[in-house]
């Protein structure tokens, strides 16, 4: 007899059909040689202290630091649970072949390589590794079954992370609470993940609390109905860019640098602003260069968990834990693939497959309306893009990205329909041409210094007096350099119509929409976009008509009159974390990037799981440690205290944090050996106890209001 057992009863009656295992026994399923048993997720844990030796009952300093000599694991104290695990036993202790179902991941091989080691499970040993329920999926799980053998480094891996979070947590947790509590009864928590995750919360709250608002000045003009910003070359930025080219020549690679860089002129006082404003507002406005390039944008990345979650959160207010349940429900009623992934990536032999889920997902109807019919419709009658940005091998280890498994979705909640739609549509949309735009640079000058070189790509776009000017020219020098100048740049000059500041205006035109169509509303598909001028930041700076005659009709050497104003602008703090930008800093140990290759590049050191950053957060607010206001997360008084407490950088740190995650993958992928990641462990937490009852201070935590409200009620 073939025992198989499953993470969830779901599961498991989804594997016993397939297999033909139909007869209902207590706490299995039997038939066609198969017997089909299932956990409850987590049935063994790690023992507690006590467990290993009596004296680590009591909590005591004297006692710290407690590190078994053999970590063991035992029954979860639970009726329901212990009489599942006397079944699985049986069932096991007289099985001739075993089938490891669990969830195909580092959880549920830990899961199920605990239950049958508390089994005493001696036959051989299988594992079902698929990324969807459907029944093809199981099948061809069961045809093509691994040895366990070849997870041993997934398992050690799971076995690593249980062990670190237990040395860590026993310890820092009874150390900082017995050392810095203020009262009985108060346990401050300490986590490697959860410590970290507090430390990113706090310490921007601290840069809100902390940040002095910086008053500048912007110089704009209002040429032919269209805003032009003050520009001036950014030297900063082409220093970076050179020292970029340079690096990648030390690496045989070549990098050709974009031409000069702008960035738009920031003076510091508005005298200095209203004396250039004085300075050019009788002269013309001369457009130097109108220049137009094509571009294209790709379609946004396939799902992974992380940025599921971020999406939920942004559109929907999902919490990273909702939208977990959400996606792991659709999961299990074979509607989308295995959720806890990391990779926005398909594997090559997706591709076929393909087309099977676009039918799928043509015939889905909801409440009677079938909402990707037209979508899927025109990629009909010929072969699927296949696009390395969606489909590569090199990218894809245990699983690949969310997508759907093209079974039509039924019975649906809102909530559940909401996220299988994201998920559809990034599907769709992986197979759609890129979006095309045109964008349209328009330069213009006021003042009559020449100009040194064109500013049409043949060369850098500065005035006569580039390092610095006499008082009659633009200078930037080494202050504001942004304006009229003297020779160091920190004064302003009088002017005269010699003065030349330049100004830039940029429109962008999309000229085929491409993927873009998937994402809009049915009544505004076929609207076509007019072109829209861009500030700086991206944001409109033209009048709302004649915006597209405006960026097409600019023509070099015109000249008219144009009406100059200042702007007055703020500095404006960092914004605190919401749930969906917490989780972005988790996934980049604290750094957030908008760029998704470099994004790619620090997940490796990110902090904790795609599967458990949910409950991280979660965990956060069951201990009173943060709180939200709308969509913002916050630090309550005791989670701020705590952090500003740890003077151990290792446990706070989520760079330092990310360096051991990267450890926990290299033992999954057979690159750092398991011992060497327990035996740093121990050493750390033996430096970090030594240290903590070194500290001769008299801190404590005090209770947040909450906490002294649920004491006085108990």
């Amino acid at each position: 007899m073939i025992v198989c057992i499953a993470e969830k009863p779901s599961v498991a009656r989804d594997i016993a059909h397939v297999l033909g295992a139909n007869s209902q026994r207590d706490g299995y399923m039997e038939g066609n040689g198969y017997q089909v048993t299932w956990t409850f997720g987590h049935l063994c844990e790690l023992k507690e202290p006590h467990e290993y030796f009596p004296q680590w009952k009591q909590w005591s300093l004297a006692q710290l630091p407690m590190i078994p000599p053999r970590f063991g694991i035992k029954l979860k104290a639970d009726q329901g649970i212990e009489k599942q695990f006397h079944i699985i036993e049986r069932l096991m202790q007289a099985a001739d072949g075993i089938v490891n179902c669990g969830d195909a991941g580092q959880e549920g091989e830990l899961i199920q390589r605990w239950v049958m080691q508390k089994a005493k499970a001696k036959c051989p040993v299988k594992r079902l590794w698929i990324s969807s329920l459907t029944e093809e999926a199981i099948r061809e799980g069961f045809q093509n079954l691994k040895d366990q053998s070849e997870y041993q480094t997934l398992y050690e891996a799971g076995l690593a992370r249980a062990i670190g979070d237990w040395t860590l947590g026993m310890n820092a947790t009874r150390l900082y609470t017995l050392k810095y509590r203020q009262g009985q009864g108060q346990v401050l928590s300490i986590g490697r993940v959860q410590t970290p995750t507090l430390a990113l919360i706090v310490r921007r709250q601290e840069e809100i609390e902390n940040f002095v608002p910086r008053q500048s000045w912007v110089l704009s003009t209002l040429y032919r109905n269209t805003r032009f910003n003050a520009i001036a070359r950014d030297e900063d930025a082409e220093a970076e860019e050179r020292a970029q080219i340079a690096e990648a020549a030390k690496q045989g690679k070549t990098q050709k640098s974009k031409g000069p860089i702008y960035k738009v002129i920031e003076y510091p006082t508005e005298q200095e602003g209203k004396s250039v404003l004085e300075a050019i507002k009788n002269n013309d406005f001369t457009v130097v260069s109108v220049t137009k390039k094509n571009g294209t944008e790709s379609s946004p990345r396939l799902y992974d968990l992380t940025s599921l979650q971020v999406d939920c959160n942004k559109r929907f207010g999902f919490s990273a834990d909702t939208t977990l349940q959400l996606i792991q429900s659709l999961y299990e009623k074979k509607f989308t693939t295995y959720p806890r992934v990391d990779t926005t990536f398909l594997p090559d032999d997706v591709y076929p497959k393909c087309p099977q889920i676009m039918n799928g997902l043509y015939l889905t109807k909801f409440a009677g309306n079938a909402p990707y019919a037209h979508l899927v419709k025109p990629l009909g009658g010929k072969a699927l893009k296949k696009s390395k940005k969606v489909f590569d091998n090199s990218k894809v280890t245990d699983h690949h990205a969310i997508i759907p498994t093209g079974v039509q979705p039924q019975g649906l909640s809102e909530m559940e329909q909401n996220v299988f739609d994201l998920v559809a549509r990034a599907f769709i949309a992986a197979f759609y041409d890129d979006c095309k735009f045109e964008t349209t640079t328009v330069m213009g000058k006021v003042g009559t210094t020449p100009l040194l070189t064109s500013p049409e790509g043949e060369g850098p776009l500065v005035t006569s007096a580039a390092e610095g000017g006499n008082g009659n020219e633009m200078g930037t020098g080494n202050g504001t350099g942004n304006g009229i100048g003297t020779s160091n740049g920190n004064e302003t000059g009088t002017g005269n119509e010699d003065s030349c500041i330049l100004f830039r205006a940029t429109f962008k035109r999309i000229t085929d929409e491409g993927w873009k169509v998937v994402f809009k509303k049915p009544e505004t598909a076929n609207v076509t976009k007019e072109a829209s001028p861009l500030g700086e930041t991206g944001e409109g700076v033209g009048t709302a008509e004649g915006v597209e005659t405006a960026a097409v009709s600019f023509t070099k050497g015109e000249k008219g009159p144009h009406t100059p104003t200042l702007s007055e602008k703020w500095t404006t703090p960092p914004k605190p974390y919401t749930e969906a930008t917490l989780l972005r800093a988790m996934e980049t140990a604290g750094r957030l990037v908008d760029n998704e290759e470099l994004r790619d590049a620090l997940k490796e050191n990110g902090i904790g799981r795609p599967s458990t950053r949910a409950a991280i957060i979660e965990t956060l607010f069951r201990r009173r440690y943060i709180r939200k206001e709308r969509t913002s997360l916050w630090a309550t008084p005791t989670g701020v205290q705590l952090i500003n407490l740890i003077h151990e950088e290792l446990l706070k740190s989520a760079e330092l944090t990310g360096l051991w995650e990267k450890k926990l993958r290299q033992i999954e992928h057979k690159e750092y050996e398991t011992k060497q990641f327990i035996d740093e462990l121990k050493q750390m937490v033996n430096e970090v106890v030594l240290a903590v009852l070194a500290d001769n201070s008299n801190r404590h935590v005090a209770y947040t209001e909450e906490e002294t409200k649920k004491k006085k009620k108990k």
